[in-house]
């Protein structure tokens, strides 16, 4: 049987768990503290604590029938017409941060905006968020935002500031001196018009776009070979071969949530479908798309223009094109090339590389095997990833120079996330004016005289262009937090110009999408695109760019030779991304999906470097002589190189943000005028450890087949084949259970393995929509992470190039539940719609349903996580308290919690169906896992109507449940795993 293991311990056949001491302690500990007498700090005896059991059990059968009063209560004076209370209202809206972007409705209950959703009408990305976009919401009850203008590091208000301002920027203007608007990239089209009147409005002005993730290079090499600064839309939905090297296009890179979307199109097997692309990933450290790949290849950062090159070379040769003098491959990858040629016009090949070279050879290569017009799409480009390296390099020599008499920042913070970030810090100390935008504290705007702070983007009217033709449209879903202003007006009225923002994103709407001069017509136009929150004006006719094959002749092969020590890549990661977030508490706690790490960054390192150098995890490392770090022992790292996340180490931001990890991006180098992710380090190992939150190991499959998986061949030949045990399962089961007969709904789950990436968008979802309490590094490092879905993490094969298996697991809502025949108070019963469910004013905490659950998805609430100083987060505070679902209890200490299928949905949809006089119809309930997910993993429904999805997937023959052989009759079912390898 194939061996599975999630920690490299367990790779060791002698290896015998052996019971945490530590952790043992700590529940004990924890159990008597819950104990003590809270006047007089005595501990309960064991009499007492007997005592106050036969107490509870007494108090728990009449506690269903009492309800908690309502401690605040205030009434509308006059309530507005829209506004119901208690109905939740849902709004068409945007998100976009500088970095990601998705079409979105928000659910706003009472005013207050409270949970994110995907917009299905928006083309990208559609339905699915990823978890930075879910977290986002959280952002907004943000103490640590600015709430209103300083000057000089004290408050002020905004009449002031504009004076001064607008004086200062008048004399330089007069002076002829050089104003520099520093922006991130702007999708959005009015306020690129606002931008654009501010710099006429001053003469001799500039602006420059910076992204904290470059895509400089390949903006520049499609310049080059295409004769336009520009990126593509990419189809991986039409592609059969997919070749990757370093894109994480499945987790963090461009459009993750719309790539993963198409990307699972082409890997569901349901509907009669017999064809699954083949993806291959060459990368250095373990990454979200390679432990989706069905053949990852290990490479380090200064192999990839010579792979690249001779990829080039032999498809040039096949296709009767030139080569070029290219050094050979470093490793054969002579299967992958022939695979190439034979995909001709259904591959696609993609680089991660800030390199302009190496994106020139992907050009090259994709136009070779006929990928434009097929997998790639130049005609709807993507309007991301703006920002000009050479241009904030140019703006970085003119601050040093002393030629920048003024510098106004929004959204952009290269002092924290530039490679140079102390020399752009000593450069912008040099700017006489120094003006910020953000709405949060941040490293750059920490050097500003003035900081005019934005609006969050909920509380914010704005519009989006994400790509060339398909525009968004953004409303306030709540009034500004604090006295602060959007950009837009901000612009403006230095400019002269006083206008609300709503009143200009409409005159520029009206220009640009409108022709008519009559108003009514007009106010309809405009009402229903903010309705939807799309509107669509993408050319349907492909694009003709030629392409240039003489820009090949710049290509390099040089600057990437590495020296000695390790090489180092740094990465995105799908929770902090460029640390933007950092103060965020909900993403700071979500465990990385291959490391299952949370609350730091570390040096990822080999198995095989790390027992030549004698490291274990934990232990610290010095890179450089600059940086401590701890070590993370990572099955699938390259060999000869480490993998750090970026986005730690702020020293502004909040008080999440300052106490978390170390910025590793002045390790990192550039090559010419653009920035590259990766550099050479020296690794010492030195004396101390330092404990990583680790959740990987806190559940293990101990020899039991809960991972199952085959190959395509294999499939084809048997749709069952490696589900071969669910047959037998079902052929033993003998009990004792009546057998459960539901004669209305009966709802279920189905998880289909294919499609899920493990990108841990719904642990956020689920986190958002059901107030699951952040409780802090040391308790998840305690094994108390209160998650009530978790992305378990498995390994197969050789321990420095393992194959990855993702699970999501949440409660099983078991037809037999061991759960439910234990809890002596009835406090988790079983619902006849066939949901496990937990009554929290019943339970009194004996745990006795976390011992007898085999699955280990029900969590204890060991401490008030509300209004506990000693759990500092979101819900310790009225505003961070705004977030809370009202439709969820918040649930107190000593209770157990767990999944409940989204009940408040199922009762919210009920509700709706019985006014408009109609059963519940497919697709009326969706958990917010399943919302949230970006690839559609996740299906919901009614398992007594034949005809509904979630029956369909229940009679696949890959269809099977975790633990079966146990007879708890789960109603979450698992699709087996089918790789495309080949043979």
């Amino acid at each position: 049987m194939k061996k599975y293991w999630k920690s490299i311990e367990e790779t060791n056949p002698d290896y015998i768990p052996v019971p945490d001491e530590k952790f043992e302690q700590e529940e004990k500990s924890a159990i008597l503290d819950m104990l003590q007498d809270k006047v007089t700090g005595a501990k309960a005896s064991r009499r007492e604590f007997l005592k106050l059991c036969g107490y509870s059990f007494t108090l728990a059968s009449v506690a269903a029938s009492c309800e908690r009063p309502i401690e605040k209560a205030i009434p509308y004076l006059i309530k507005p017409e829209e506004v119901t209370p208690g109905q939740a209202s849902y709004y068409a809206s945007s998100f976009f941060d500088g970095e990601e972007f998705a079409g979105i409705i928000v659910k706003v209950r009472d005013g207050r905006p409270i949970k994110i959703e995907g917009n299905k009408l928006c083309p990208v990305g559609q339905s699915g968020t990823t978890a930075k976009v879910q977290a986002s919401l959280l952002s907004l009850y943000d103490q640590a935002n600015y709430t209103y203008p300083l000057a000089g590091g004290e408050k002020a208000d905004w009449e002031k500031a504009d004076a001064e301002i607008t004086q200062k920027l008048k004399e330089i203007v007069a002076k002829k001196g050089n104003i520099t608007l520093l922006t991130s990239t702007i999708i959005s089209p009015s306020l690129r018009e606002s931008c654009n009147e501010f710099l006429k409005a001053h003469p001799g002005s500039s602006w420059v776009q910076y992204d904290s993730i470059s895509f400089s290079g390949m903006l520049e090499a499609n310049q080059k070979t295409f004769g336009k600064s520009m990126i593509p839309m990419y189809r991986f939905n039409n592609a059969d071969l997919i070749v990757s090297f370093g894109a994480d296009f499945l987790g963090t890179w461009l459009l993750p949530a719309e790539f993963a979307r198409q990307y699972s199109t082409t890997r569901t097997l349901t509907g009669g479908r017999k064809r699954l692309s083949r993806l291959i990933q060459f990368e250095t450290g373990l990454s979200i798309t390679g432990s989706s790949a069905d053949h990852r290849i290990l490479m380090k950062p200064s192999q990839e223009a010579v792979l690249l090159g001779n990829i080039y070379n032999r498809v040039a040769s096949a296709t009767g094109f030139s080569s070029l003098e290219v050094p050979e491959a470093p490793f054969d990858i002579d299967t992958v090339i022939e695979q190439l040629i034979e995909a001709k016009g259904r591959a696609l090949i993609v680089s991660g590389s800030n390199d302009v070279s190496m994106q020139m050879m992907v050009n090259a290569i994709n136009q070779m095997l006929g990928s434009y017009g097929a997998t790639i799409d130049l005609s709807h480009q993507v309007l991301l990833k703006q920002g000009d390296d050479q241009q904030f390099n140019e703006l970085l020599e003119k601050m040093q120079s002393g030629q920048t008499d003024a510098l106004i920042v929004y959204n952009a913070n290269p002092v924290f996330d530039h490679p140079s970030g102390e020399k752009v810090r000593k450069a912008i100390e040099k700017v006489p004016l120094v003006i910020s935008l953000s709405n949060a504290p941040d490293e750059t705007s920490e050097l500003a005289d003035y900081i005019c702070p934005d609006h969050h983007f909920l509380a914010s009217w704005g519009d989006s262009e994400p790509v060339k033709g398909l525009f968004t449209l953004a409303q306030p879903l709540i009034r500004p937090l604090g006295d602060t202003r959007q950009i837009c007006e901000t612009l403006l009225k230095w400019s002269g110009k006083e206008q609300l923002p709503l009143e200009f994103l409409k005159e520029v709407w009206r220009k640009t999408h409108y022709n008519s001069s009559r108003e009514l017509i007009f106010t309809d136009f405009w009402n229903n695109c903010l309705q939807k929150g799309v509107l669509d004006k993408r050319e349907t006719q492909k694009a003709s760019l030629a392409f240039s094959r003489d820009a090949l002749r710049s290509v390099t092969f040089h600057g990437n030779t590495p020296g000695s020590g390790f090489e180092l890549s740094v990465y995105s990661s799908v929770a902090l991304g460029s640390g933007k977030y950092a103060n965020n508490p909900w993403l700071q706690e979500l465990p990385d999906p291959v490391s299952k790490i949370s609350w730091d960054n570390y040096v990822s390192i080999s198995p095989s470097d790390a027992a030549a150098m004698g490291i274990e995890t934990g232990n610290m490392l010095k890179l450089n002589d600059e940086l401590e770090l701890p070590a993370c022992i990572q099955p699938g790292q390259t060999p000869g190189t480490v993998s750090v996340a970026m986005g730690y180490g702020r020293k502004a931001g909040g008080k999440v943000a300052e106490t978390v990890g170390k910025n590793i991006m002045p390790l990192v180098y550039g090559k010419g005028n653009t920035r590259l992710y990766h550099g050479i380090v020296e690794l010492e190992k030195i004396a101390g450890s330092y404990e990583l939150a680790l959740s990987q190991s806190h559940h293990n499959m101990e020899g039991r087949d809960i991972v199952r998986e085959t190959n395509l061949d294999k499939y084809l030949e048997n749709p069952a084949s490696g589900n071969e045990m669910h047959k037998e399962h079902q052929k033993h089961m003998v009990t004792l259970y009546e057998k459960v007969q539901f004669d209305g709904i009966h709802w279920g789950m189905a998880i289909d393995l294919n499609k899920c990436t493990g990108c841990s968008s719904c642990v956020i979802g689920c986190q958002a929509e059901n107030n699951i309490p952040v409780i802090g590094k040391k308790e998840v490092a305690n094994r108390r992470i209160m998650h009530w879905i978790r992305i378990d993490r498995y390994f197969s094969g050789d321990p420095i190039n393992p194959k990855v298996h993702f699970q999501p697991v949440m409660c099983q809502h078991c037809d037999n539940a061991p759960c439910e025949n234990v809890c002596p108070v009835a406090a988790t019963n079983h619902s006849n719609e066939g949901i496990n469910q937990m009554a929290y004013i019943r339970c009194i905490g004996t745990k006795y349903c976390i011992n007898n659950c085999p699955y280990k998805v029900r969590r204890f609430n060991w401490f008030a996580y509300v209004n506990n100083q000693n759990f500092d987060y979101h819900i310790n505070n009225d505003l961070g308290k705004m977030v809370l679902n009202p439709d969820v209890t918040v649930r107190e200490r000593g209770v157990v919690e767990k999944c409940s299928f989204c009940i408040q949905r199922i009762q919210e949809a009920k509700l709706k169906a019985k006014l408009e006089n109609r059963v519940l119809a497919e697709g009326d309930v969706t958990p917010a896992c399943a919302q949230a997910c970006p690839s559609g993993a996740i299906i919901f429904g009614d398992l007594n109507d034949e005809n509904s999805e979630i029956s369909k997937l229940y009679k696949d023959p890959r269809n099977y449940y975790l633990l079966e052989e146990l007879h708890t009759l789960p109603t979450v079912g698992y699709l087996t795993r089918v790789r495309n390898e080949t043979v």
